[in-house]
């Protein structure tokens, strides 16, 4: 789990935000533990904007309307077959930052598939996205890692982009943030839509990761919580390992 900012591509910041540097490594570290335990991924994450259901992301893409034309190309072929559907118009900001933290990053690349919702997908459209995800999952024999972009709260501090700093809003990263360390998809599902589209919070990829997970993961790792421009930014792994009573069954 990363944050979508662009903020962590350090030619949009420039050398004076220096509080991107403890986020920007924290991803860099989870993405590397991620190229270390396998080299295909899923990438889940929200469009900027709506999207049909089964839509496909560009393989390659620029940050250009973010403040600079930094060159962004997914490596590898899908990990996966390609859904039926369209194909969005250009890279989503998330598949943007997993793509360059990706080639960044992870050597030998990764190989990568982006799989979208729209932002405001209603809970039940959430879950059946994430479980139509773990059938596929399901599928694929070999070690297959999720990489999911997400943001949290935006009105985090007094300049935030969601209108300055709220109470709510805080709660609301609370509870995002207990859920994540906790390891616990129930209390991520539980989290309300539209609690959390007041607070600037888009829902959906984690509604989607608490259907795709199921049940709560072997590990936890949390690299790094915080909300440097006022918004909040996560940064965790959620581990399962081999369950010897189930030969071949891991995710």
């Amino acid at each position: 789990m990363i944050p979508g900012a662009p903020l962590l591509v350090p030619e949009l910041t420039g050398p004076g935000a220096v509080e991107a540097e403890p986020v920007r490594a924290a991803a860099g570290a989870a993405i590397t533990a991620l190229a270390a335990a396998c080299d295909r991924w899923i990438v889940l994450c929200a469009a900027d904007a709506p999207c049909p259901p089964g839509a496909d992301s560009p393989r390659s893409g620029d940050f250009g309307r973010f403040g600079c034309a930094v060159p962004v190309t997914l490596p590898g072929r899908a990990p996966l077959p390609l859904p039926a559907g369209p194909v969005v118009a250009e890279m989503p900001a998330g598949v943007l930052v997993a793509g360059w933290l990706a080639q960044r990053t992870a050597h030998p690349p990764a190989r990568l598939q982006p799989r979208l919702i729209a932002p405001d997908a209603p809970g039940p459209d959430c879950a059946a996205f994430g479980a139509r995800l773990a059938d596929e999952l399901r599928s694929v024999p070999d070690p297959l890692g999720v990489l999911v972009v997400a943001d949290g709260a935006t009105a985090l501090s007094p300049s935030a982009p969601g209108g300055g700093e709220r109470e709510r809003a805080w709660a609301l990263q609370r509870r995002l943030d207990a859920a994540v360390a906790a390891g616990d998809p129930a209390a991520l599902a539980g989290l309300e839509t539209e609690a959390c589209r007041a607070e600037g919070l888009v829902a959906a990829p984690w509604h989607a990761l608490a259907a795709l997970c199921g049940d709560r993961p072997d590990r936890v790792e949390v690299h790094y919580t915080g909300a440097p421009f006022g918004v909040g930014y996560t940064v965790a792994s959620w581990l399962w390992t081999r369950n010897c009573a189930e030969p071949g069954q891991r995710r």
